[in-house]
């Protein structure tokens, strides 16, 4: 038979040992002026409780002159030595009270000492009771784990933490202390769910930090402080998706630091909000994935329609800003556009001229047809302004499209290849596009002459050249948001 009586008054014992004046063997000077104390400690418990403090004394013992072992640690604070020691003697670890910066360089200590058992689980302690400060303090946290390949449950922990909640990490407390490839990283992420100009801004504050003698206001920098910040930034700049601002976050909030772009991207950017639908000589990033969740508050705040979607419309401006799809972004959202709806069918009626009165006069439309009898939506694009002169119209930036089921993937767009005839503006006509998409009113003041067919666009829309009637039709203007 065993009992194991003597565990808690042993733990007693050692801590009064620790605390007992007279039978110390070892001095050990720890941290650095002016914040330096000794403590006084004994060999063999040391040695037994550290690997690593059992190198040191192992070449350092008394001498035959009873000179006591003396050893440094210069790294570690006093306060914290203090919590480690009362741990090797005794067990105990106070953490009540300790700020989570603290128990961080605890476990630095820790871990540089090889106290495995504490290392184990102060990390699993932090992550358990402390994830929100963590977060909070992740420049510390990342830059204490990524250091010993020890810290893997911390390594792991920073690691889901920019793959789940990237955002996170630039509001830390601590986010201009990231080393320049973490937050490369981190801006490359496509599921960054950040409006892209507080992406920016927290770029510039990185910048900022890396220069702490420049003046955060651009106007008072000189051209040798717009030339550094650049320096800093040169890897950061082509990551940001400049083209998702809005006008005025273009104008507010990048405007002022346009030296620090390349001139061409500049000049592309102005001339995306002076005419939507330009196509930059630049390779334009597509806007970082909003998550599902996400979809109804977007459809709401982007498009009000009876009609379509946020993904037939994210497929729409992907057309119109000239974005390459492809297989592995197709359902990828992109809404760099405000839908404002000038007119639809079931509210104002199916006549030319109720057409030509609310939408003459507007630049850069969508017009979505839903056609009666199935989910099939037709429609098109005009980048300019709808009027009724009975001529055609020139443009070579228009095109036509449709939509099956609302499936994206299997869309059919046809760019105009006659852009002399690309518009029909008649007064019969509603939205026509070119003979290609025809939407007129003939002897009646609806609409009766519906069909399409190839003839002024590259690709016929639809599998036939039947007649087909509208259930509803909307027209949009859009606005850069």
């Amino acid at each position: 038979m065993s009992a194991e009586l003597f565990s808690k008054l042993l733990s007693q014992n050692y801590i009064e040992l620790l605390e007992d004046n007279e039978y110390y063997d070892v001095t050990i000077e720890v941290g650095e002026d002016p914040n330096v104390k000794i403590f006084r400690a004994h060999m063999n418990i040391l040695c037994y409780r550290s690997p690593y403090l059992r190198r040191i004394l192992a070449s350092n013992k008394k001498n035959n002159d009873n000179v006591l072992a003396h050893i440094k640690l210069p790294n570690i604070s006093p306060e914290i030595f203090q919590i480690i020691l009362r741990y090797i003697y005794g067990g105990i670890l106070l953490l009540n009270g300790q700020e989570t910066l603290n128990i961080l360089n605890t476990l630095v200590a820790a871990d540089k000492l090889h106290l495995q058992e504490l290392v184990d689980y102060l990390q699993k302690y932090l992550i358990e009771n402390k994830s929100d400060l963590l977060e909070q303090h992740f420049g510390i946290t990342q830059q204490i784990s990524s250091q010993s390949n020890n810290l893997f449950e911390l390594q792991e922990f920073c690691t889901n933490l920019m793959i789940q909640s990237p955002e996170k990490i630039f509001k830390s407390f601590d986010f201009t202390t990231l080393s320049e490839k973490f937050l490369i990283s981190l801006i490359k992420n496509d599921d960054l769910q950040m409006k892209e100009i507080e992406v920016w801004e927290h770029v510039l504050k990185w910048g900022l930090a890396q220069n702490p003698s420049l003046i955060p206001d651009p106007k008072t920098w000189s051209d040798d402080d717009f030339k550094t910040m650049k320096n800093i930034l040169q890897h950061c700049l082509p990551l940001i998706r400049f083209f998702s601002l809005s006008s005025r976050e273009f104008s507010q909030k990048v405007r002022p630091y346009q030296k620090l772009l390349d001139q061409q991207l500049y000049e592309d950017l102005l001339n995306s909000y002076l005419e939507p639908g330009g196509v930059s000589k630049y390779n334009v990033l597509r806007p970082r994935k909003i998550k599902n969740d996400e979809i109804k508050i977007v459809d709401s705040q982007i498009i009000d329609s009876k009609i379509v979607d946020s993904n037939i419309i994210s497929t729409v401006s992907k057309w119109v800003d000239k974005v390459a799809i492809n297989n592995d972004n197709y359902e990828e959202l992109y809404l760099p556009y405000k839908f404002e709806l000038l007119l639809r069918g079931s509210r104002d009626g199916f006549t030319p001229k109720k057409f030509h009165e609310l939408c003459d006069g507007k630049a850069n439309t969508v017009t979505f047809i839903k056609v009666k009898g199935n989910e099939e939506v037709l429609g098109g694009y005009n980048p300019m302004k709808w009027e009724t002169t009975g001529k055609w119209c020139y443009t070579n930036k228009s095109f036509i499209f449709s939509f099956k089921n609302k499936n994206i993937k299997d869309a059919i767009l046809s760019n105009v290849r006659d852009a002399w005839q690309a518009l029909d503006y008649s007064r019969s006509c509603g939205p026509q596009f070119g003979q290609d998409l025809n939407i007129s009113s003939k002897n009646t003041k609806s609409f009766n002459v519906t069909y399409c067919r190839k003839v002024m666009y590259e690709r016929n829309i639809r599998d036939t050249e039947d007649k087909f009637s509208i259930e509803d039709y909307e027209v949009f203007q859009i606005i850069r948001s």
